[in-house]
């Protein structure tokens, strides 16, 4: 598991104000996806993130280097597979990894789905409080997956796909351990696909790499979640047993 990056992110996090550029609307006049399990102390962005680096700081130099690097050297089989990453946002992206078919597990989709939610919840916070652009929106020409917006809102920092596949991979490592390798290692291709589409820096990635990880350990030591936590566990068991 490579959470070096991510960790320091955690642990880097301090309070910032919030960037917003001319045109945005501030977060606190906009609507956020409900909490149901997390607080929204627990969830508020200066303290489950670090700030993202400013431009014209070295940290952005560097990452915006490392994107174009990755852009470059991403074959055409890459960039469709990104391509086909963005339009996914089920966890069928994980049924190779995980040696399963999602769509007879009803009980293991639908506790993905309350942490997935709650992951992005707490994902859309940080991008209205941070109101990054995307690296598309500073170069027009990072765009690698149809021909997005540049003109929407700048939510870049961090990155929904990521905290999806994070928080979705950390639910499923930990009710299939002997899978885990496989199913963190697709998280980190998929968030990935997201910095080779242009959509995504790094560190947007790497910031809900710590929020989908936070989120998907938390809602699973929930006493609320406890029945349909065990539910998936006896469905999963019960493929086992039928193998």
């Amino acid at each position: 598991m490579r959470f070096s990056v991510a960790a320091a992110l955690f642990l880097g996090a301090c309070v910032s104000v919030p960037n917003l550029a001319l045109g945005q609307t501030p977060a606190a006049a906009q609507a956020l996806p409900p909490l149901r399990y997390i607080s929204e102390a627990e969830a508020a962005p200066e303290r489950v993130m670090a700030a993202p680096p400013r431009q014209g700081s070295l940290g952005f130099d560097l990452d915006m280097a490392r994107l174009r690097s990755t852009i470059a050297a991403a074959t055409p089989q890459r960039l469709a597979q990104a391509a086909a990453d963005g339009d996914n946002e089920t966890p069928s992206v994980f049924a190779e990894a995980a040696g399963l078919n999602f769509e007879q597990l009803p009980a293991t989709r639908a506790l993905l789905a309350v942490v997935s939610e709650e992951a992005d919840g707490v994902v859309e916070r940080g991008k209205l409080h941070f109101a990054q652009p995307r690296p598309y929106q500073i170069d027009a020409s990072l765009a690698h997956c149809g021909a997005p917006n540049a003109a929407k809102a700048f939510k870049g920092y961090p990155s929904g796909h990521a905290g999806f596949g994070y928080s979705t991979a950390w639910v499923l490592a930990r009710l299939i351990p002997e899978r885990a390798p496989q199913i963190l290692s697709r998280a980190d291709d998929y968030a990935l696909s997201r910095e080779i589409c242009g959509s995504h820096f790094h560190a947007d990635t790497e910031a809900s790499h710590v929020i989908g990880t936070f989120v998907a350990e938390r809602l699973l030591a929930d006493p609320r979640l406890a029945s349909a936590l065990a539910a998936a566990r006896r469905e999963l068991a019960a493929r086992t047993v039928a193998r």
